[in-house]
């Protein structure tokens, strides 16, 4: 999955750069206002720390799916806050190593707040944004040799994590943006979790 996504990436940008410039539209024109919209990505991520599972086979590299949905205000065309329901899918797989084997599936949720501050080059916008992610994660883990289907690790916990992401956008027909977007969020137990989004907002 993750090849096919980093593959489409020119191919979006290249959508993107040609709706703009059918757009001629500038940031200057809506500089300001309520904005909703919704995002498609693909979550990243290493699994460490997991007692009777990370100790047996090593960390697990994973990845699935993401989707948010988000309403926002923008100030001005430089600076707005965010409001995002994120679901970071469900990552799931197998894992081997001497003596034991089994499978594992991770779900990941919650609600985020932001600040973005944002660059506007004509139809063209850089952002940087940094928030607060609060998320509930479950976690099952089975070991194939061990006798029962129940999972033999099984969690489920509420945490907090700092955000921070980058981005590029573009602004069409005065109020559709597009963005693609790359989102560090620093989860606990979790090593280098991250997300790569394209999101489209409608800014009223």
């Amino acid at each position: 999955m993750r090849t096919s996504i980093l593959r489409s990436l020119p191919y979006v940008c290249a959508v993107l750069v040609a709706a703009s410039f059918a757009g001629r539209a500038s940031a200057d024109e809506n500089p300001s206002g309520p904005y909703v919209g919704a995002g498609y990505g693909q979550f990243n991520v290493e699994i460490e720390n997991i007692p009777e599972v990370t100790d047996v086979v090593g960390n697990i590299d994973t990845d699935d799916s993401a989707w948010k949905a988000f309403f926002g205000w923008r100030f001005n065309k430089f600076l707005s806050l965010e409001a995002d329901y994120i679901d970071l899918g469900n990552p799931r797989g197998n894992f081997n190593a001497a003596g034991s084997d089994g499978n594992y599936s991770l779900e990941l949720s919650g609600f985020g707040a932001y600040v973005i501050g944002t660059l506007p080059i004509t139809i063209f916008e850089l952002s940087a944004k940094a928030g607060y992610y609060w998320n509930d994660v479950k976690l099952n883990a089975n070991f194939n040799n061990a006798g029962t289907s129940e999972p033999i690790v099984r969690s489920k916990n509420s945490g907090e994590a700092w955000t921070y992401g980058v981005g590029a956008g573009v602004t069409v027909i005065d109020h559709l943006n597009f963005l693609l977007e790359y989102e560090y969020m620093d989860l606990e137990n979790l090593k280098d979790p991250y997300t790569l989004w394209l999101s489209a907002a409608w800014r009223f």
